[in-house]
């Protein structure tokens, strides 16, 4: 261990609850205040990052003896934070944050971006975390047993049915137009690994449900992303929404889930996936469809990305849409905000099939048909493969871990979710 590194970093750790126990609450402090412990924050941020750059196999190899113990992202920074408080907030500055808006939060995720950064980036630790995150949840293996017998189940968020060998997910947030907050996250997680732990599913599809909210009364509507009056709220964590959405369900999407119960050739259990967009899909909805094998939209649908105008990274699809819609076509939705409707030529680069809106049922159907092959697992395996290797995404989140946890901070996207919630 980097002992003058080390000392310094608990010093400079020190020096920053010192100013945080003195000054007032965080929006209540002056401009001096806050330019002091911004200055001061830094240091100590320089010198984790420091520690970190070499140090981060070894602190996870303590967390998780030697990589015997398998802890899911959670459970890794609250492993953190009582191993190594100086490295990660502890769970009492955790709870001091909780139930603050946005604008009021010290900001303590930015340090777990700065742990989670140096994690993902090491090719061993990030490699077996990445791994760690493919097996089923708890809560997953608890319901099982009664989706086996029943094939339902219902949640807050999703509607999971099994039906000839589909898996039925719809997205019923009708209230919020399917807004992503961290139950949906929770709750599509535990959808996604009863589909893929139930031998009878051969398919999975996925389709927002019909909505109650007044402007879209009646209509069917795939998501409309991340629930900005959450964040607002202060109820969007890195950990518990952003970081666990993109290494839970969606690469679970993706790459399938780990096992015991895997063949012998394979250390996974994959399934195709078929996404049916009615009305929109934006932001987390259009990064959604990025995993799908095969996307369906109806014909009056539209994709949007709009993240960088809300001031945040769009998920890992800044890392995604550009395989699929060349450079050119990814700045200009991701930085400029263009729509795409599922009419125009370009909707072609993210959509397989635009149907009218009646015609939807009838196309879903025609999908799962032809995802049921026996050869369409191992070669969507394949062309994941080719198209998204593991360690090319495994460098990518982990610098996404640290510039998102940074703009959940910024000026401009407090700014902003704070003007929604006043519309809204």
């Amino acid at each position: 261990m980097s002992i003058p590194v080390w000392s310094s970093l608990q010093a400079a750790a020190a020096h920053v609850d010192k100013l945080v126990a003195a000054q007032p609450e965080p929006g209540q402090r002056l401009p001096g205040e806050r330019a002091e412990l911004a200055a001061a924050k830094d240091t100590a941020r320089a010198l984790r990052t420091r520690f970190l750059d070499t140090h981060a196999d070894a602190v996870y190899d303590r967390l998780t003896d030697g990589g015997t113990k398998r802890l899911r992202i959670a459970e890794l920074v609250e492993a953190a934070a009582a191993e190594y408080p100086v490295l990660v907030p502890t769970a009492e500055q955790l709870a001091a944050d909780r139930g603050r808006r946005q604008a009021d939060k010290e900001g303590y995720e930015i340090d777990q971006g700065i742990f989670l950064r140096a994690v993902l980036g090491s090719p061993r630790a990030g490699t077996h975390l990445l791994d760690t995150m493919l097996q089923p949840t708890p809560r997953a293996l608890q319901l099982l047993p009664e989706f086996l017998r029943t094939g339902v189940l219902t949640t807050r968020s999703v509607h999971l049915e099994r039906r000839d060998g589909t898996a039925h997910l719809t997205m019923h947030r009708d209230d919020c137009l399917n807004a992503e907050d961290e139950q949906q996250v929770d709750d599509m997680e535990t959808a996604v690994d009863l589909a893929l732990l139930d031998p009878q599913v051969k398919v999975g599809v996925l389709r927002g449900g019909t909505m109650t909210h007044p402007r879209y009364r009646g209509r069917r509507v795939f998501s409309a992303g991340i629930n900005l009056k959450s964040l607002h709220n202060g109820d969007i964590s890195l950990v518990g929404f952003l970081l666990l959405r993109e290494l839970g369900y969606i690469h679970k999407l993706v790459r399938g889930i780990r096992t015991k119960d895997a063949p012998w050739h394979s250390p996974t259990v994959e399934k195709p996936w078929i996404a049916a967009v009615e009305t929109f899909a934006i932001g987390g909805g259009t990064q959604l469809l990025l995993a799908f094998d095969h996307v369906l939209a109806a014909s009056d649908a539209y994709l949007s990305l709009p993240a960088a105008r809300e001031g945040i990274v769009p998920g890992a699809g800044n890392f995604r849409l550009g395989r699929h819609t060349g450079p050119r076509i990814s700045r200009q939705v991701i930085l400029q905000g263009r729509r795409i409707r599922a009419t125009e030529p370009d909707a072609r680069l993210l959509i397989d099939e635009v149907v009218e809106p009646e015609d939807i049922d009838t196309a879903v159907a025609r999908a799962v048909d032809r995802l049921s092959g026996p050869a369409v697992v191992p070669n969507r395996k394949m062309l994941n493969l080719a198209e998204e290797p593991v360690d090319e995404f495994r460098r990518y989140m982990a610098e996404f871990a640290l510039q998102q946890a940074l703009r959940l901070y910024g000026e401009d996207v407090i700014g902003k979710v704070g003007r929604f919630a006043e519309r809204a």
